[in-house]
């Protein structure tokens, strides 16, 4: 179809108003999707915020595809638990093996500088995708999407769901994600600066799944013991999945929006659990920061601001401000995800 041909070139659907808006060290924890030899242009490595998280893995599954198609080395690493302690022995053991270029999801904004101002000062690019590091730790980060957009949309559809009437809970993942973080400020702005319009649904609590299965699991059921909460907004896909399954077999009414893969959260949407809910492909964010790394060691682009570089079948993309004071590029729009589409968009990611 047509939706899903424009997917697959890395573009994402305009949303309207009303939807204006979702994510090892040594000992052993360190996995590798490829050989880490070299290429004409280098090695490549993308660093995720834990190795088996589902979403993380179609991220380097764009990345991988551009590095192929550029003639890098991909190379996947990530710790098994999502700690910002085995981010840095992974980049501290990158730095060592002098690879060209990592891409990092970061667990922790500012505890990774020490291992990133290393890699850099040796020569290594940097750049931060999903989840930013601070802007000292980059050399600029890949933007999935507005993040006002997000966090007033995910509010805005909190408050559609329940027609203005029951409190909204945040199952977020780590305390320290940053693009979490930001998004949940951006949500407590538009109930901030609407407050008759939000007077009944207020937010009632922000929970931690630390994009854990388990933990998430077991928030989800912590905030089911609050009867004012009538919805529950996860802006994570390892939460997401988790809450679902949690509302699903309890048969509970509270509703679930948020940030999640449409194969995964295809049963929640089909059955109204989740009535509907936002992401942007993960995919596209691999594939644009294999070229912005790629831009960036043949010396296409700084990483400041008003350099472009061409990112293959997402066309040109240029570097702008980003709202931490460094740089970005943005991605584009998210998508909206509900029973009018989930049907096709399950199968493609």
């Amino acid at each position: 179809m047509k939706a899903r041909k424009l997917l697959a070139l890395g573009l994402t659907a305009i949303i309207g108003a009303t939807m204006m808006a979702g994510c090892g060290g040594g000992g052993g924890s360190t996995t590798s999707q490829s050989s880490d030899g070299s290429s004409a242009s280098g090695t490549y490595a993308f660093v995720a915020k834990d190795v088996q998280n589902p979403y993380m893995q179609k991220v380097y599954d764009g990345f991988e595809k551009a590095c192929k198609e550029i003639g890098a080395e991909p190379l996947y690493k990530g710790p098994e638990a999502a700690t910002p302690e085995k981010q840095i022995e992974i980049i501290n053991q990158l730095v060592a093996q002098n690879v060209a270029g990592i891409a990092i999801a970061t667990n922790d904004a500012d505890a990774l500088q020490p291992a990133l101002t290393e890699a850099m000062d040796a020569g290594i690019k940097v750049i931060s995708l999903d989840s930013a590091v601070n802007k000292d730790s980059r050399q600029t980060h890949i933007q999935q999407a507005d993040p006002e957009k997000i966090g007033r949309g995910l509010i805005q559809a909190a408050y559609e769901m329940v027609d203005g009437n029951g409190g909204i809970a945040v199952l977020s993942a780590t305390a320290q994600a940053t693009n979490q973080n930001l998004w949940i400020e951006w949500m407590k702005k538009e109930l901030e600066e609407n407050p008759e319009k939000y007077a009944n649904t207020p937010l009632v609590k922000v929970a931690y799944g630390d994009d854990d299965p388990t933990k998430s699991t077991s928030e989800t059921q912590a905030l089911l013991t609050d009867s004012s909460i009538k919805v529950i907004i996860a802006p994570t896909t390892v939460g997401m999945l988790a809450a679902g399954k949690v509302l699903q077999d309890k048969q509970s009414d509270v509703k679930l929006t948020g940030l999640g893969l449409p194969s995964e959260m295809a049963p929640f949407i089909e059955d109204g659990t989740c009535p509907w809910m936002y992401l942007w492909n993960p995919v596209d964010i691999g594939y644009l920061s294999g070229y912005t790394m790629d831009a960036l060691v043949k010396g296409t682009i700084t990483g400041d601001v008003g350099g472009s570089f061409n990112a293959g079948d997402l066309g040109e993309k240029k570097i702008t401000e980003a709202a931490d004071g460094g740089t970005e590029v943005m991605l584009g729009d998210p998508f909206k995800f509900d029973t009018e589409n989930i049907a096709e968009w399950k199968e493609v990611y």
